[in-house]
């Protein structure tokens, strides 16, 4: 079995006007959708970011993974250092964290390879990792402030999300709809006493229910630490307050909760650093940019030897991206916080059959071959030629903002 060629097709998935630190989400997020064909008719897919630089960074790889035997992953990481000779930092100028594009473009390659894999023995790939800890994955709701509507729309059905009340009636919905057992709100958009009303808010309302909040870096040492007082009790962790790794040990120290982190913390060798200071005490995962789902179980492993706890970051996806943070989730033992995910946003789907659903906050790990999910055709051509008549090919969460208010700068830490 050797791979015969690949398909690439970016992607645009309608988003709403969702806040953060650097702005908005634009009307739309891009991802790219991997398909790889073997000679002996085999198909894997996969999922990845559909950014400039990673698009570019899958599209100079493909042509160097023909040839090869999916079940190679040693040969797989080799081909793409070797397409990669210059594999440097992946995000869009507006992002405050960075990722290495051979991390992103081996973990595309490696996703569609283990599906591959998976049918090939009968299995699915949460068994290549080991197999099931847990028949069923619990995921968070990740709840954001928001704008009404896109500028030149009518307001969706979400309306606008401005207000500490408002954001528990977002929540309420989340947990209606899709039964969340624990809660995560996007911060570092209004000012911080009214952010600390809204997770006290939330805590009144939802008082079993695990809180979390991610300014992602949004703040100075001096507001995180009196952030992190105010909501002492209240949080399960909080993530990412600052930047920084000297930053993020100043307010360890200043607090008893737990910090998280998905950007100070993002390869293997940072790690060491991270335990040797106290800056964190959570690492989230993401198989995207930790180098791929075997990667991802190497994270979990060293996380519990230096007694660090383990959560599971998200960013915009589709349903084979879930599929895969399905498996890795149920395969990790120590993996005890609800993962993040966007998927309730997104409202499309590329997947044969439903969307998939959350059953009281939690999705069952496939026990068909490989990932479990496959492709709807012409689902991937709809969203395809969304992509091509969009117009965006980068993510800018900040120029959009400016559209809103033209007078909006980039500040981080804002607060």
């Amino acid at each position: 079995m050797r791979i015969e060629h690949v398909k690439l097709t970016p992607v645009a998935i309608p988003d709403k006007p969702l806040l953060n630190c650097k702005g908005v989400h634009q009307p739309y997020a891009l991802r790219t959708v991997i398909e790889v064909f073997c000679d002996d008719g085999s198909v894997g897919i996969g999922e990845s970011y559909g950014s400039i630089k990673a698009l570019q960074g899958l599209r100079d790889t493909a042509p160097a993974i023909v040839g090869l035997d999916p079940f190679q992953l040693s040969d797989l990481r080799k081909r793409v250092l070797a397409a990669l000779p210059n594999g440097g930092g992946i995000n869009a100028k507006t992002a405050v964290a960075d990722h290495k594009v051979t991390d992103v473009v081996y973990s595309a390659f490696e996703v569609p390879c283990l599906d591959i894999q998976g049918k090939a023995v009968g299995r699915p790939v949460v068994d290549l990792l080991g197999g099931p800890v847990r028949d069923r994955v619990p995921f968070s709701a990740y709840l954001f402030y928001k704008f009404a509507g896109h500028i030149g729309e009518e307001p969706d059905d979400w309306g606008e999300v401005m207000t500490p009340d408002a954001m528990v009636e977002e929540a309420r919905r989340f947990v209606s709809e899709h039964g969340f057992g624990s809660l995560k709100l996007k911060g570092g958009v209004l000012e911080p006493d009214l952010e600390i009303e809204t997770m006290l808010k939330l805590r009144e309302a939802f008082p079993d229910h695990p809180l979390r909040i991610d300014p992602n870096g949004g703040w100075t040492v001096d507001t995180a630490i009196y952030i992190a007082k105010k909501l002492e009790g209240v949080l399960e962790y909080l993530e990412d307050p600052v930047l920084g790794m000297d930053a993020m040990a100043k307010v360890a120290a200043a607090t008893s909760l737990p910090l998280a982190t998905n950007m100070v913390v993002l390869e293997f060798d940072q790690i060491a650093e991270a335990v040797r200071k106290n800056a964190v005490q959570i690492i989230l995962s993401d198989h995207h940019y930790w180098g791929g789902i075997r990667a991802s179980t190497h994270l979990a492993t060293l996380c519990e030897a230096f007694g660090l706890g383990l959560s599971m970051h998200s960013n915009s996806h589709l349903g084979i991206t879930l599929a895969a943070m399905t498996h890795v989730a149920a395969a990790t033992p120590n993996l005890t916080y609800a993962c993040d995910t966007h998927y309730p946003w997104t409202g499309v789907d590329i997947i044969e059959g439903d969307p998939f659903r959350f059953e009281n906050g939690t999705l069952a790990v496939s026990d068909r071959p490989g990932l479990g999910v496959s492709i709807n055709q012409e689902k991937l051509a709809e969203l395809a030629r969304l992509y091509e008549s969009a117009g965006v090919s980068e993510r800018n969460d900040t120029a959009y903002m400016q559209e809103f208010d033209p007078t909006y700068e980039r500040r981080v830490p804002r607060w």
